[in-house]
């Protein structure tokens, strides 16, 4: 893992857009791997101004979105998809055609799954992953308990998830139980990962994912096996580590 650790949240929003930015100009083809969640709403939007203004090429580009929540069709306003194309996609000029999520409203949410996965080969795997951090350790919608060789598949979301996530749902609406997601194999095949982690609730996992053991208790610590991956921090997110010293010596202020 390198370790990358800002000084504020703008900071490290604006270094994880640098990286895409730098994966993109190399390979305009990139397979990229989204994520979604509060965390990226900021990393998103500044991206896509930047991308603009950069003149930078994204008509090329193939998405794979992590997951999306069983029961909700493309165009429900709390879907995956909406999130995407209101938040990304309607401010590039990638096509949509270009743009994988899960069905959540598949017929048979078991089949979706093992679609996805195969979609997700036959594209050639990703080069690039993005990832958020949930509070419990979770990455997509992995829950502890997670089996570390997991591949895209149907998942049930924990209370504390639902709880999370219910602030996007009206006061009417139940927050959905389930939901198809990249498994942790999957996550793990990508060829590039840089996880972003923002803010003091997020610091516990932050540390039981970089210093604690590899376990399913916190599926994001499986990526302390992954050769290619890149953690950032503001300092908040990173106030229970223990070896920012060491980190700060290598990386000093995340550069």
């Amino acid at each position: 893992m390198k370790i990358l650790i800002l000084a504020t949240k703008n900071e490290a929003v604006e270094r994880t857009v640098r990286l895409l930015h730098t994966a993109i100009r190399k390979k305009p083809n990139l397979v990229l791997g989204l994520a979604t969640g509060g965390t990226m709403l900021d990393v998103y939007q500044s991206f896509a101004k930047s991308a603009l203004s950069a003149g930078l090429e994204t008509d090329k580009l193939t998405t794979f979105n992590l997951d999306e929540y069983i029961g909700l069709p493309a165009n429900h306003p709390q879907s995956y998809r909406t999130y995407m194309n209101d938040n990304l996609f309607a401010n590039l000029n990638i096509p949509l055609s270009q743009t994988y999520i899960p069905r959540g409203d598949a017929l048979d949410p078991e089949e979706e799954a093992h679609r996805y996965e195969a979609l997700l080969s036959a594209a050639g795997g990703l080069d690039f992953q993005l990832l958020g951090l949930g509070e419990n350790g979770h990455i997509g919608f992995n829950e502890p308990s997670s089996s570390l060789a997991s591949r895209t598949r149907v998942k049930t979301l924990t209370r504390s998830t639902r709880d999370a996530n219910r602030r996007y749902f009206g006061c009417d609406e139940g927050v959905p139980k389930l939901a198809i997601t990249m498994g942790i194999r999957s996550i793990m095949d990508a060829k590039s990962i840089v996880l972003l982690a923002t803010g003091s609730e997020k610091a516990q996992a932050v540390f039981d994912m970089i210093e604690g053991p590899v376990s399913a208790s916190c599926p994001a610590s499986a990526l302390q096996f992954h050769q290619n991956t890149t953690i950032i921090l503001d300092q908040s997110s990173a106030a229970e580590l223990r070896n920012t010293e060491y980190y700060q010596h290598v990386h000093k202020d995340g550069v």
